[in-house]
Formats: C-alpha cells, sequence, structure tokens
C-alpha cells in the first residue's frame, strides 16, 4: 500500500510539474513570428491548435466559428480566401476572451480596447498581459501540494475566476449602459425634422 501510495505522490507531483512548466513557458507567437505568407481556412485552424495555450487535446475552434466572426465584425474578411496576421492574432484573442465572456461581450470589450490602436501594438500589448497572467498563476503553483490540497486549490481558483468574471462584466455593462446614455443624448439634441415639414420650417442647423 505505501508503494501505491508513493507512486500517486509522485505522479501528482510530476502532473503538477508539467502544468506549472506549461503555463509559465507555454506562449502564443509574437506578431513578427506570424506567418508572412496568407494561410487558406483549413492551414489556420490546424496553426490555431498550436497558438492556443490547451491543457486537453482537441480542437476548440471550427470553420463555422470563423465564419460568424467576420458575419458579427470580430473580424475582417479575408483577402480573398486567405487569412493573414490580423486574422491569427484577432482569433487568438477571441478564442482566449471567450473562454470567460460571451462573444457578444468579447467583441465590444476587443472593440473598445483596440480603439486608436493598429493591430500589431494591440496584439503585443495583448500578448504581455497574457504572458503576466501565466507567469503569475504559475508561480502561485506548488508541485510538492498532494491530493488532500489539490480540491481547496481548486476550490479557491474556481471561486477567484468567478469573483474576476463578475467584476468584468460588470465593467463591460457599465460601458455599455454610458454609451447608451450618450447616443440618446445625442438624438434628443437632434432637431425633430418631421415636425419642421409639417410647421413649413425648416431645421435649424445644430451649432
Amino acid at each position: 500500500m505505501d508503494r501505491i501510495n508513493q507512486q500517486q505522490t509522485d505522479d501528482v507531483k510530476e502532473k503538477l510539474r508539467q502544468l506549472k512548466q506549461k503555463l509559465a513557458t507555454e506562449r502564443p507567437v509574437r506578431w513578427k513570428d506570424f506567418p508572412d505568407i496568407g494561410l487558406y481556412k483549413d492551414q489556420v485552424l490546424s496553426y490555431m491548435c498550436r497558438q492556443l495555450i490547451n491543457l486537453e487535446e482537441g480542437g476548440q475552434l471550427t470553420s463555422a466559428m470563423v465564419n460568424n466572426y467576420i458575419k458579427d465584425g470580430l473580424l475582417p474578411r479575408a483577402d480573398g480566401k486567405k487569412y493573414n496576421r490580423e486574422h491569427l492574432a484577432g482569433l487568438t484573442e477571441i478564442c482566449l476572451l471567450k473562454q470567460v465572456l460571451s462573444v457578444k461581450d468579447t467583441g465590444f470589450l476587443l472593440k473598445h480596447v483596440q480603439k486608436g490602436k493598429d493591430h500589431e501594438t494591440f496584439y503585443m500589448n495583448f500578448t504581455e498581459l497574457l504572458d503576466k497572467a501565466l507567469s503569475d498563476t504559475a508561480g502561485r503553483l506548488d508541485t510538492e501540494w498532494d491530493m488532500e490540497t489539490l480540491p481547496d486549490i481548486a476550490l479557491r481558483l474556481a471561486i477567484s475566476s468567478y469573483c474576476d468574471k463578475l467584476a468584468c462584466e460588470r465593467l463591460i455593462s457599465i460601458i455599455q449602459q454610458a454609451e447608451a446614455q450618450e447616443l440618446q443624448k445625442k438624438s434628443d439634441r437632434k432637431p425633430d425634422r418631421r415636425q419642421d415639414v409639417k410647421s413649413g420650417n425648416k431645421a435649424e442647423p445644430e451649432a
């Protein structure tokens, strides 16, 4: 029994070591390391499997998803049938954020954070934030944890993720409400042209 317990302990430590190393070292490629030629969609799907940091095998991106992201305005249309750096960077950002946000909120957030920035600059900022977050998480992992400790640690991580998600969704909601109020104010300031036509008067131009 002791030998079996020791094997289990060693197995847990090895898996924790692998997880810690993965979080500490695996990163999406840098902008300049993206292919400098256009890729067809099947090549994009294959590339993204290597680009994203997954713990389990299996694709998280499909051709239909890419089509929907383009249709919803999250991605630019393909150049002919080929996809470039902007598409690969955008898909990296979308696939990461949609793990914790709806696709709608993901698009809204990316649109606002990207405002005024070129794709390369934004992607570099995005991956820097990701690098720090992954390194911080890796730093909190202890390869000496045993099976009795893991459930408690997993629960803490889950609760922390839940709280961060709540805060993020609320911040997005605040931004959306502020924008809606601003649009309403602009609408209220516009002259009622229909009423002016009925009364025979021209609408005064806005100051």
